[in-house]
């Protein structure tokens, strides 16, 4: 594991730490971090923006994660946040093996579609082993299947002003007092256009479980477990992420973690 992973992984960890100790700071609680107050909140985002424009300036475009032999896969891909939605519609899908699932791609598009994971499955597939970074420190390779994410964008024709990829989600997340929040993931169309972006159905050979996102979820290969949204329910082409949760283009970013995490 490189050296810039880990300390990336420990400015990650400080500054989730520093998001859930903000209920306990009084009047600069959680309401004042997610409206722009809190200075915790401006230090996290005078960092993100000096992170990701460091890295965009080291890693090129097309650079590729290192990708694994078979052998690799030693075990099951361990589930990271959210196991088990609870949402109305995605039990339903669930109850009937997911075949009235269709995936909507919307937004900055000359032409709204969506999809069936049939029809996704029929398009031209990619297929890669690759490591799964947590940003709680732990990692696992496994081998995902699914549909380039380039594709399915150009199935839909982005408009020229586009700037954003928005990744909307049939789990949701407890804020405490302010009640469950859906999930949200969003990445730039550089990393939207990346060759191992793909969208997954299929992990280890098999279906993609419930437990790791199914029916769908995004594979960014060269960005930590966070970014990496899983039970997709739509996906919006933007030209900005305002509109979105707090603004700051995720559920955890909007905590104070890192928009931009790449690795």
């Amino acid at each position: 594991m490189s050296r810039f992973l880990v300390n990336r992984r420990r400015f990650l960890t400080v500054a989730g730490v520093a998001a859930a100790a903000v209920p306990l700071s009084g009047c600069d609680g959680l309401d004042g971090y997610l409206s722009g107050q809190s200075p915790v909140r401006g230090f996290m985002a005078s960092a993100n923006t000096l992170t990701y424009r460091v890295q965009r300036v080291l890693i090129g475009a097309d650079q590729l994660a290192p990708e694994f032999a078979a052998s690799e896969v030693r075990q099951g891909q361990r589930p990271n946040g959210s196991t088990d939605p609870t949402d109305a519609d995605y039990l339903t899908l669930q109850g009937r093996a997911f075949s009235d699932y269709r995936l909507q791609v919307t937004g900055l598009v000359e032409k709204p579609v969506s999809f069936s994971l049939n029809e996704l499955r029929n398009m031209p597939a990619r297929t890669q082993i690759t490591r799964h970074d947590c940003v709680e420190g732990w990692s696992c390779i496994a081998k995902w299947s699914g549909v380039p994410l380039a594709r399915v964008l150009d199935e839909a024709k982005v408009k020229p002003e586009a700037r954003f990829v928005v990744f909307h989600c049939f789990d949701s997340m407890n804020l405490g007092l302010s009640g469950a929040v859906p999930y949200y993931e969003s990445i730039d169309l550089i990393d939207a256009r990346h060759p191992q972006t793909i969208v997954a159905y299929g992990c280890n050979d098999q279906p993609l479980p419930v437990a790791n996102g199914a029916p769908l979820r995004v594979r960014i290969e060269r960005q930590l477990g966070y970014k990496m949204a899983k039970y997709i329910k739509s996906i919006e082409v933007v030209s900005t992420l305002e509109p979105f949760g707090r603004g700051k283009g995720g559920f955890w970013e909007d905590l104070g973690y890192e928009w931009y995490a790449g690795i």
